[in-house]
């Protein structure tokens, strides 16, 4: 109870300024110096694994392909069929809640406290905000942001001058660590430096992915990767911001927005559901349903529920897989999963070092962390089994990607669709919506499937969100619009 109470009462320090957002200060709440670093911190946690675990969760999952719209349910078409631009305010609240809630609280903070584990523990998290802007909209306020009234119009720099900048950043900041013990109060670490250090060296190995990925330096931060694995200083378990419970008033905030507040919409998309059935995935029990008319998994088609009334003739809600509440209800935001952590890696091991053994024992400590997360049994088993089992993949880096985009789901969906993009794994299916859904030996299970009723201009699947329309409104310097076939810098392929 003691963690859901710091949390509330993190939760209504945000600070209401910005660099590019007029909003005015709230006099119920204190501000300025009246409230104490110490106390801020929580708030800067909150509001980025809010960002990760609620409105994230939420339309990435979409774009990942595990969710669908329920079929006689409207809630999130526009999201499933990608019907999106700027005045669908789809980032809006994010990128209030990034800038004018952790990002501005983390410069108070820098402003006022000279205690160099804190400042570390700050650059992560601002790390950690702008990796999630520059994964969504690429482009953002960066070397001229957060200066308040002194440049309300900040310039918005390009993304991997602001990966390349917190990456320096989070460096500096360790190489002035003193070994103090952290004064901020700290529920996601407990202000345990080893770990804060550990998630320091994964968010490096993820961005020195997408650096390598986008080719900024690839040799560079090729050797950074290899580099980070051979020391092999990184966390135990998983990030995660864990204060919610199966109370009333305190549960997780995606479940709180879609399974109490709003009518069920979710239910489990085609290529999740096939590549569920395909490896025989005991896992697939965990966050889905078996359907009410015959009891099986059936995935809906992506932005295929009014096609399927067509298709099918009579396409309901009791014919598809809805998604289950129960696991979300209380479940914690994950940052960084020990089977991310693992993937990656996997990863460095099979591409750049070459070491096949290294690389099988990373993949399968990623899976096994993955089901013992969800408290799944029999990883060992289903190791073994044919289309997953490392000895026997010809192609061991599209295995690696496929069950990493499985470990994401119900994890970190913002995560999955980031690495969809930079891997291309799954890849995009050849077949359409509309034949898939009638012939089904088609189809490699997994494939992302060009949704059926699609609004993007270009086709194909969402490369990124639009710019938030309240930064168009009021910082004169926001870029031009982007379309959702637009990619952001590091997916180059």
């Amino acid at each position: 109870m003691k963690k859901i109470l710091l949390f509330t009462a993190a939760a209504g320090l945000l600070a209401l300024s910005s660099c590019d957002l007029d909003i005015n200060e709230n006099p119920n709440y204190p501000s300025g110096d009246a409230v104490t670093v110490d106390l801020m911190f929580p708030a800067v946690e909150n509001a980025v694994a809010d960002a990760v675990g609620d409105q994230m969760f939420n339309y990435a999952g979409f774009f990942a392909q595990y969710f669908e719209q329920l079929p006689e349910a409207n809630q999130y078409n526009d999201i499933a069929e990608l019907h999106l631009d700027e005045s669908s305010n789809l980032f809006d609240r994010c990128y209030r809640n990034l800038y004018a809630g952790a990002l501005q609280d983390i410069q108070d903070i820098l402003s006022r406290d000279e205690n160099t584990s804190d400042i570390f523990a700050c650059r992560v998290m601002r790390a950690y905000a702008f990796q999630l802007l520059v994964d969504n909209i690429d482009k953002a306020p960066y070397t001229e942001a957060l200066q308040g009234s002194a440049n309300s119009q900040p310039k918005w720099d390009e993304g991997k001058d602001i990966l390349a900048g917190v990456y320096s950043e989070m460096d500096e900041a360790e190489k002035n660590l003193t070994g103090e013990v952290m004064s901020l109060t700290d529920p996601m670490m407990n202000k345990n430096m080893e770990q804060w250090v550990g998630f320091a060296n994964a968010l490096r190995l993820r961005i020195c992915m997408r650096m390598i990925a986008a080719g900024v330096d690839a040799a560079g931060y090729q050797a950074k990767a290899q580099a980070l694995v051979k020391a092999n200083n990184f966390f135990t378990g998983d990030i995660t911001w864990n204060v919610y419970s199966p109370s009333e008033g305190q549960y997780n905030p995606w479940y709180q927005a879609n399974f109490k507040r709003l009518a069920l919409n979710h239910v489990a998309a085609y290529p999740i559901v096939s590549y569920y059935l395909a490896t025989a995935d005991p896992r697939i029990s965990y966050a889905i349903n078996v359907t009410e008319a015959n009891g099986d998994y059936v995935g809906q088609m992506p932005g295929g529920k009014i096609p399927s009334k067509t298709w099918n003739g009579d396409w309901k809600n009791k014919d598809v897989s809805s998604i289950k509440g129960s696991p979300a209800m209380s479940m914690p935001i994950y940052l960084f999963t020990q089977s991310e952590l693992q993937f990656l890696i996997a990863e460095v091991e099979l591409k750049y070092n070459s070491n096949n053994a290294a690389a099988k024992a990373a993949y399968e400590a990623a899976v096994k962390a993955d089901f013992a997360s969800r408290g799944v049994a029999g990883a060992d088993a289903f190791l073994a089994g044919n289309l997953v089992n490392w000895d026997k993949a010809a192609d061991k880096a599209k295995l690696l990607g496929m069950q990493k985009w499985v470990a994401f789901f119900y994890r970190n969906h913002m995560e999955a669709w980031s690495e969809v993009r930079r891997t291309d794994i799954p890849a995009t299916s050849s077949e359409s919506a509309a034949d898939i859904f009638k012939d089904a030996t088609i189809y490699n299970a997994g494939d992302m499937i060009v949704p059926a009723t699609n609004y993007i201009v270009a086709g194909g699947l969402c490369k990124r969100v639009p710019y938030p329309e309240t930064a168009r409104q009021l910082n004169n310097n926001t870029p031009e619009s982007k379309l959702l076939s637009d990619r952001v810098f590091w997916d180059a392929k």
